[in-house]
């Protein structure tokens, strides 16, 4: 579960970039964050990422973890969420970039590998899984190959494939479609989709009103700060 209630954000030149955000995302939805340029997406996202700190309000995130045969509900306070604490939160979201921020001297192998390396996943758990990883993305046959050596849809695809390194329950998803041609568009979100399916709560912020509109999702759009309308396939929640 993600609650934002009435969450506000305030740079320090005296923009107000969020104004009273009330919203809540249920474990395992797909939504997706619409709005104009300036509306304030990227700075929602940014408070989820915690990129920056909230100036108003409350944000929790609450994530059921899986610990041996068990699962345990960890509940983080991104207001009160220590420097500490940060990287083992963003351990529990995976981000997919417009700008896919791939190293472009690993290869498609290492680019995922990486993701599990930095926590300390074990090489014979990385080898088993990676291979997992880029089958579900359809990217075997590349698994040797260089970034430059790719289409930026199946850059994206890599991309994609490194978010779910190491399963977390969150996907978000900025602008992901930003940087590649209308198919492979459909191609990335379709792939969204199918990780939703898979019991992932998945955030897309776009700007692509036509695959908003093909994919019939709950949508949320933000202007001028707030939330303005909330709807699933045209119904307002």
């Amino acid at each position: 579960m993600i609650e934002f209630k009435d969450v506000k954000k305030i740079y320090p030149n005296g923009t107000v970039a969020l104004n009273g955000v009330d919203l809540k995302i249920a474990d395992g939805e797909f939504v997706f964050i619409v709005g104009e340029s300036g509306a304030g997406k990227t700075t929602l996202m940014k408070l989820l990422l915690r990129e920056e700190k909230i100036s108003g309000g409350n944000l929790t995130v609450r994530v059921n973890r899986q610990v041996g045969n068990k699962n345990s509900l960890v509940e983080y306070d991104l207001s009160k969420l220590s420097n500490f604490k940060v990287p083992y939160y963003r351990r529990e979201l995976g981000v997919v970039f417009q700008d896919f921020r791939l190293f472009p001297n690993k290869t498609v192998f290492e680019n995922v590998a990486f993701a599990m390396q930095v926590v300390g996943e074990s090489s014979k758990v990385i080898k088993r899984r990676v291979p997992a990883l880029l089958n579900i993305v359809n990217l075997t046959d590349k698994m040797n190959s260089y970034p430059n050596q790719l289409s930026g849809g199946e850059q994206q695809r890599v991309a994609l494939a490194r978010a779910l390194a190491n399963n977390p329950q969150i996907i978000i998803a900025d602008e992901p479609t930003g940087n590649i041609d209308p198919k492979m568009s459909l191609e990335i979100m379709n792939l969204l989709i199918k990780i939703h399916k898979r019991g992932k709560t998945v955030i897309v912020v776009t700007h692509e009103k036509d695959l908003v509109d093909y994919f019939k999702q709950r949508v949320v759009k933000i202007q001028d700060g707030k939330v303005i309308s909330d709807q699933v396939g045209g119904m307002k929640l």
